[in-house]
């Protein structure tokens, strides 16, 4: 009995021991598992990453691509270098006083040179601790010399007013801000009327503008093409005295066939008259008959 006993004891710690032997290699690789990914990091495409041993900042940051660290004490904190867009509302007032709303698109990147600096000496994002309050700061310095109507028409002089005062509020070895877009300006509704009535208004100024100098040239131009019809009559008429045969080959040419008649004297002006006209005012008056008495006019008869 004792003997059968022992062999069944022996039996059964063969598979107690193959067990222990499998917890003891999973814990074996658990561990060398958890020892390899505490010691290694990914910096994702885009980012840089900041190295922080036992609460020391390490003053290079790491690229992207896989890299070694410390296991267990040192963490890698990703920050973005990536260009991106943030709106924001902006509310301003103009030179004369006036209410100014706007929608302010900012384009911004954090530059690697600078991502060290901002974890150690700046909390929480970038964008809402620096450059959204110097854009909004530099808005309103740039509104306040502008009046709401030039902020309306000139768009594009604000932006680039603006995007410069806040480059240099910021720093541009520091934060880089690419670029702003201004969107949705919008006034009273009182001012929005006037500003408009007053476009209208210089677009009918101009338009008479234009009808007046269209009128002008016209009549400049009348002018010029009656001088030159006088400068031509008078070039003609030179040219009329300078050369007599050809008018006598004018009056040959449209000559009817009947004899004409020249009427004046010697260097004054010339008559052309047909002999038949000639005959018509030359005819004698009809002779009286002998033995006839002239009718009495009604005056004599009256006498």
């Amino acid at each position: 009995m004792n003997r059968g006993s022992s062999h069944n004891s022996g039996g059964s710690s063969a598979p107690a021991y193959g067990i222990a032997q499998s917890i003891g290699v999973a814990l074996l690789v658990f561990a060398l598992i958890v020892l390899a990914s505490s010691g290694t990091y990914v910096v994702q495409p885009g980012f840089r990453g900041i190295a922080v041993t036992l609460g020391k900042v390490s003053p290079q940051f790491k690229t992207e691509g896989f890299g070694f660290k410390q296991p267990f004490v040192t963490h890698i904190q990703q920050t973005s270098v990536r260009q991106q867009t943030r709106p924001m509302p902006a509310e301003c007032y103009s030179s004369d006083l006036q209410q100014v709303k706007m929608e302010v698109h900012v384009l911004y990147r954090v530059p690697e040179r600078s991502v060290v600096k901002i974890f150690q000496e700046y909390a929480g994002e970038p964008f809402d601790n620096l450059i959204g309050p110097r854009v909004q700061e530099a808005i309103k310095e740039v509104a306040a010399s502008m009046s709401a109507e030039q902020i309306v028409k000139k768009r594009e002089d604000v932006k680039i007013k603006a995007l410069d005062l806040a480059q240099r509020k910021i720093g541009t070895n520091f934060l880089e801000v690419v670029d702003l877009v201004l969107y949705n300006i919008t006034l009273s509704p009182e001012l929005e009327q006037a500003i408009e009535l007053k476009m209208v208004q210089e677009q009918e100024a101009e338009k008479a503008k234009f009808t007046q100098l269209k009128a002008q040239i016209e009549a400049d131009t009348a002018i010029i093409r009656a001088k030159g019809e006088a400068e031509a009559i008078q070039v003609r008429g030179q040219a009329l005295r300078d050369n007599p045969d050809f008018i006598r080959l004018q009056i040959l040419q449209n000559w009817n066939g009947r004899s004409p008649l020249v009427v004046g004297t010697e260097g004054g002006a010339n008559m052309l008259l047909s002999l038949d006209e000639l005959n018509k005012h030359s005819a004698p008056a009809p002779r009286q008959q002998p033995g006839t008495s002239p009718s009495p006019t009604p005056s004599s008869r009256s006498k």
